[in-house]
């Protein structure tokens, strides 16, 4: 008997919590070493893993009672152009070696995306090990991280503002607050609940520290996220809800220029921190982050804000999925004068053609309808191109998370 007809795909469940992290520890690398260097042992990163399993829909293939494949999916949030979406976060996506080529990962990723469509997770992310596999599942690139380097003596000079700065507990309430008034106003980022938070200090070393800008009411408007190390500050992540608050984190950091030789950290969004450095000669290094994918385009466009016109807008076009049969087809999008979108499937015949990794792209905002038309992504009409410029908004997705 070949050993694909041995294989049952079911449920992973708690009971098999050893081995799915025993999966993830083969397939990611993740040695003892690499453990030990951020503090962890074997039975706590098992221990950490339980309440993801526990929340997670998680799938995979077993040869007998061994786990072989698995595919895990987050009940995650996130914001898109001001509106809430349930988002599955894909990850623990892996297979051993000797199983691999067998096709158990594409049945896989299938039954999560089915799953993802049962529970209204109309859009999925995941941080990808390859883009290229990924595209051809249909998913995209929706955001970049930068990583930047600035000298001690390019640090920007002290501003006046109203708020101060106090170090906290990375963990305190203040923390979980400002993050959540930055994610509510921010396109793209995650609503971060328990099991988010926990994902989002699973890898971190033990000397991280958090600082938290309060405004004159004593709101927190921001944080800067980091630690120090041979005369370098590194910045895990910086987030802030108004000019003021960037301007009094950024007092913070120079406040350590006697201690430090340089800053070394990271943006999640697509703007670069040079321009607004007085000495903008610094280093910037810009990559591709998280990737996304349209779960069905039709829960998605349910919700999905337009910019309002005048007058009701329509198009027309066939949408090419590699995986998934209900965006698969001809659809026709019309689009209300107060930007309330709805798709059906059409007889229409249509030149009009766009695949689904194209339309997340599109519909996230990482690229725009003139770009993805220039280089042969969209085909269609300068006039549809016209109204899609006019009818998505302006704004390029943050997601500072790892999962």
């Amino acid at each position: 008997m070949s050993r694909r007809k041995q294989l049952k795909m079911k449920q992973v469940g708690v009971e098999h919590l050893e081995q799915y992290n025993q999966l993830l520890r083969y397939v990611f690398q993740v040695t003892d070493n690499v453990l030990h260097k951020v503090g962890w042992e074997e039975r706590d990163i098992v221990h950490a893993k339980s309440p993801a399993l526990e929340q997670a829909n998680v799938w995979g293939w077993f040869d007998g009672d061994k786990l072989v494949s698995q595919v895990a999916v987050y009940p995650f949030q996130v914001r898109i152009f001001n509106k809430t979406y349930d988002m599955g976060g894909l990850t623990g996506v892996g297979t051993f070696p000797e199983y691999s080529n067998q096709g158990l990962m594409h049945k896989l990723l299938y039954q999560a995306l089915e799953k993802m469509r049962e529970n209204k997770q109309s859009i999925s992310y995941l941080y990808p090990y390859s883009i290229p596999y990924y595209r051809r599942k249909g998913w995209e690139i929706i955001s970049d991280k930068i990583i930047f380097e600035v000298k001690d003596y390019q640090l920007p000079k002290n501003k006046q503002v109203a708020g101060e700065v106090e170090r906290v507990d990375i963990e305190s309430d203040a923390v979980k607050k400002a993050y959540e008034r930055f994610a509510l106003q921010t396109h793209g980022a995650m609503l971060r609940h328990e099991l988010a938070w926990n994902e989002y200090w699973l890898w971190d070393l033990d000397d991280l520290m958090a600082a938290v800008y309060y405004n004159d009411d004593g709101q927190p408007d921001g944080y800067v996220l980091y630690w120090i190390a041979d005369e370098v500050f590194h910045i895990k992540d910086m987030i802030f809800v108004n000019e003021e608050a960037r301007s009094g984190l950024w007092n913070f950091i120079s406040a350590h220029f006697s201690m430090i030789s340089k800053v070394i950290g990271n943006i999640h969004t697509d703007e670069p921190l040079a321009f607004l450095l007085e000495d903008a000669d610094i280093k910037e290094i810009i990559s591709p982050y998280y990737m996304a994918r349209i779960v069905d385009l039709q829960q998605f466009i349910d919700q999905y804000p337009f910019k309002p016109d005048t007058r009701e807008r329509e198009w027309t076009f066939t949408l090419d999925d590699p995986l998934l049969s209900w965006n698969q087809g001809t659809f026709t999008l019309r689009i209300s004068p107060e930007g309330k979108g709805e798709v059906d499937r059409t007889a229409v015949r249509s030149s009009s053609r766009i695949d689904i990794k194209t339309m997340t792209t599109m519909l996230l905002g990482y690229k725009r309808p003139d770009y993805l038309h220039k280089i042969g992504r969209i085909a269609c009409s300068p006039e549809t191109v016209d109204m899609l410029e006019d009818a998505i908004e302006q704004q390029t997705p943050y997601f500072s998370d790892y999962f």
